[in-house]
C-alpha cells in the first residue's frame, strides 16, 4: 500500500517511529467481517492518506476539542474506511478520547448519531477561511443555521453525528489526507461527499494533493446542495 501524509517527511524507519507503533487490537473491531465488495482487493491497490494533526490552527490556540487525527483507506482511488479519533473528546468534563470509525459496505462505529428532523438545512464550514466564494456557496443554499469550526474532521463528525446536514466549502483549502476518513465514513452511513460540484474525488497515488474544487458532503438532500452552487462559484 501507498502511505500520503501530511507529514511527509517523517522518516518511518527510524527506531523513535518504530516506538509509537502498537499492535495493540480491538475486539469490538475484530468481531466484524470485511465486506464482500473489499474483501479481494490487492495491497498495491491501496493508498493510505493521513492527517496526524488536522486543525492545527486550533490546537495552537487551544481549541483541542476540534482536532482530529485522519485516517483514510482507498482503493482503486475512492474513499472506502476511515478513521477519525478525537484525542481530547470530552464525557461529563473528563477527557476520554473517542474513535470514531467506518467501513463502506459494512457500516460506521463509535458514536451515536442523532435523529435529523425533516427539511432542516444546517451548514457547517470554515472557521477562519470565508473568502467570499465561501460565503456565496453558502447563501445560495439559504441554511437554517451556520455552524463555523475549524478542521475538516471535526466537520465531518457533525455531519455523520446529524448536528450538521451539509459540510460546504467552496474553496481549494483542503487536501486528499483532510477529506478521505470522514468521506468514507460518511459513505458508509449511505452518505456523499463530491467536490461542490458534484464530482467524486479520487484519492490515487498519483493524484494532486488539493481539492482544488472545493467540498461538499451530505447525508440526505445532497442533490439539492449541488443544484444551488452556482457555476462559477470558484472564480470569485
Amino acid at each position: 500500500a501507498t502511505i500520503i501524509g501530511e507529514e511527509d517527511d517523517v522518516d518511518y524507519t527510524t527506531e523513535e517511529a518504530k516506538s509509537l507503533i502498537t499492535l495493540d487490537t480491538s475486539s469490538d473491531v475484530l468481531q466484524h467481517s470485511c465486506p464482500e465488495s473489499l474483501a479481494h482487493i490487492n495491497e498495491e491497490d491501496l493508498v493510505i492518506w493521513v492527517d496526524p494533526l488536522d486543525g492545527t490552527k486550533e490546537y495552537t490556540e487551544g481549541r483541542k476539542q476540534d482536532v482530529t487525527v485522519l485516517i483514510g483507506i482507498a482503493a482503486h482511488g475512492e474513499a472506502v474506511a476511515g478513521v477519525i479519533y478525537q484525542p481530547w473528546y470530552e464525557v461529563q468534563g473528563k477527557e476520554t478520547g473517542r474513535t470514531l470509525w467506518g467501513v463502506v459496505g459494512l457500516g460506521a462505529f463509535g458514536f451515536n448519531r442523532q435523529p435529523v428532523p425533516e427539511g432542516r438545512k444546517i451548514i457547517t464550514t470554515t472557521r477562519s477561511h470565508m473568502q467570499q466564494s465561501v460565503q456565496d456557496a453558502i447563501d445560495s443554499c439559504k441554511p437554517d443555521k451556520l455552524i463555523q469550526i475549524g478542521g475538516s474532521g471535526s466537520k465531518c463528525i457533525l455531519v455523520i453525528e446529524g448536528l450538521a446536514d451539509a459540510y460546504l466549502f467552496a474553496s481549494p483549502g483542503t487536501k486528499k489526507w483532510d477529506t478521505c476518513a470522514g468521506e468514507a465514513i460518511i459513505k458508509a452511513l449511505g452518505g456523499k461527499m463530491t467536490d461542490v460540484f458534484g464530482n467524486p474525488i479520487h484519492y490515487g497515488a498519483d493524484v494532486s494533493y488539493p481539492n482544488k474544487t472545493g467540498v461538499l458532503a451530505a447525508m440526505r438532500d445532497f442533490d439539492f446542495y449541488v443544484s444551488k452552487i452556482p457555476a462559477n462559484i470558484m472564480d470569485r
